[in-house]
């Protein structure tokens, strides 16, 4: 999703660090292969996730929804020499496919994939983290967070993804619309508990930062 005027985002990306080339094939085999490659962070929100990830420099990330890799990559960019990032996704059948470009990376060892329900596999990790990336299923946003904030050190941060929802977030809200109603209800829950503060960047379909204070 595109808020911006194509001209104005083009140029954007042009001033913008360059996807490397293992990304770029990494995409071009999800869309020869995947279903739904648009799942994909993508070249510009994928230097974002990069960038963040170097500020902050954490020595544990978990995310939530793998898909086939690509922001995992993106993410161990700023990961600690010892680091590790967690991530999870219920597909086991991509589990190969990401395990291929995490190795051609040159991190393969410091990321550790889980298959399955995020629900039930983060009350068993036994860690803290220093930065948190949601992009998985919208209705367990929330369900996600309460899991996630007593395990997030003073100062990590969340970054949850697709919080404009392709822009039905200001718009009437359909009954049967559950995805929407939980993100509109995710959004609340950031901007009101007073154990993290939050800034919503209209970065693509919306990237919100929350900082545990």
């Amino acid at each position: 999703m595109y808020f911006l005027p194509e001209v104005l985002d083009d140029y954007i990306v042009a001033h913008s660090e360059q996807e490397p080339d293992l990304l770029q094939k990494l995409t071009r085999e999800t869309y020869q292969k995947v279903l739904q490659p648009i799942m994909l962070s993508g070249p510009y929100q994928g230097r974002v996730l990069s960038m963040i990830s170097k500020l902050i420099n954490p020595k544990t990330i978990l995310e939530l929804g793998t898909f086939t890799g690509y922001s995992t990559i993106c993410l161990t960019e700023g990961l600690q020499i010892d680091g590790q990032i967690h991530t999870i996704d219920v597909n086991e059948e991509l589990v190969n496919f990401q395990r291929k470009y995490f190795d051609k990376s040159g991190r393969g060892h410091q990321i550790i994939q889980h298959t399955g329900s995020a629900i039930d596999i983060i009350p068993k990790l036994d860690l803290t983290f220093d930065l948190v990336f949601i992009d998985a299923d919208k209705p367990n946003y929330s369900n996600y967070f309460h899991l996630i904030i007593e395990k997030l050190n003073k100062g990590g941060v969340i970054l949850s993804d697709n919080v404009l929802w392709y822009g039905k977030v200001v718009e009437p809200l359909e009954e049967k619309d559950k995805s929407t109603k939980a993100v509109l209800e995710y959004n609340t829950l950031l901007k009101t508990d007073k154990r993290v503060e939050t800034v919503l960047l209209p970065i693509r379909d919306g990237l919100t930062i929350s900082r545990r204070l």
